[in-house]
């Protein structure tokens, strides 16, 4: 209990900051995974704070993530971006890796959009494919919520809102922009999958694999706020005609898709 004040507290020293810097509130939150950073160039009126200036905020450690929170307009929106994200596989435990979730919340926003770059372990998906996510599989095995105290009415097997679900996809339709639905399933890295690992995740059910996301999804149902997940197909993890998945291609994929991913975020916060 004393650790979850703790925080508690930290959270609000960096409320406190920020506001001193950003008076509006801001309902949306938007979470940009490995290679999809495009999405800024869109934000108008934009305001960064880089992570490093908040007081007790995580700084990322990953090459292609800037650490910064963008705070600007979207589609007319109020809209709040981390640029960059952070990973458990950095060091850190779930609760710093979810750290900006709880401030996100005190800011005022209600929707999160949080998107991922990942492989396929469905052979229904390709590379620079779009995947809205419905499920996931934690393979953490652990969880941010252990010793959080709660009422119950937030915890439920349905953390991907599913009206957010339907509308993205008749956001994508209406922009003839190509998307699937599938289960996520996350692992610790930073190593990639075996052969038998990828099996394994089929056998599972699990459709696209990668290593954040379900943290701050789990934190994000528990405050309340309404999620929607986003992936981009950058690897393909079939344990017959496994590659070696190089960063420089998975950012290659990730530049394909991007413009679908950004097309599909601007409209559907154009819709909320």
């Amino acid at each position: 209990m004393q650790r979850i004040l703790l925080m508690k507290n930290r959270h609000t020293v960096s409320y406190r900051h920020i506001r001193k810097i950003i008076k509006d509130d801001y309902e949306i939150g938007i979470i940009l995974g490995t290679g999809l950073g495009g999405l800024v160039k869109f934000i108008e009126k934009p305001h960064p704070v880089e992570y490093s200036e908040i007081p007790n905020f995580p700084v990322s450690t990953v090459e292609s993530h800037s650490g910064k929170l963008i705070f600007g307009k979207l589609s007319g929106k109020n809209v709040v971006a981390m640029s960059g994200r952070f990973h458990y596989y950095e060091g850190y435990d779930h609760g710093t890796v979810t750290y900006p979730i709880h401030v996100m919340k005190m800011l005022g926003v209600k929707y999160l959009i949080v998107s991922n770059a990942c492989g396929a372990v469905s052979t229904k998906l390709e590379k620079a494919d779009l995947m809205i996510m419905n499920s996931h599989i934690n393979l953490h095995f652990s969880s941010p919520l252990i010793g959080i105290k709660s009422s119950g009415k937030n915890r439920s097997k349905y953390f991907y809102d599913r009206d957010l679900i339907e509308l993205a996809t008749k956001v994508a339709l209406k922009n003839h922009i190509n998307v699937k639905k599938g289960c996520y399933a996350s692992v610790q890295g930073p190593n990639l999958e075996t052969k038998a690992e990828y099996r394994l995740m089929q056998r599972l059910g699990a459709d696209t694999v990668g290593m954040s996301t379900i943290p701050e999804v789990l934190v994000a149902k528990e405050l309340g706020i309404r999620t929607l997940g986003l992936s981009i197909i950058t690897d393909l993890g079939f344990p017959d005609t496994l590659r070696v998945a190089e960063l420089k291609h998975i950012l290659e994929s990730a530049s394909q898709a991007e413009p679908k991913m950004v097309t599909l975020i601007k409209n559907l916060v154009k819709e909320l």
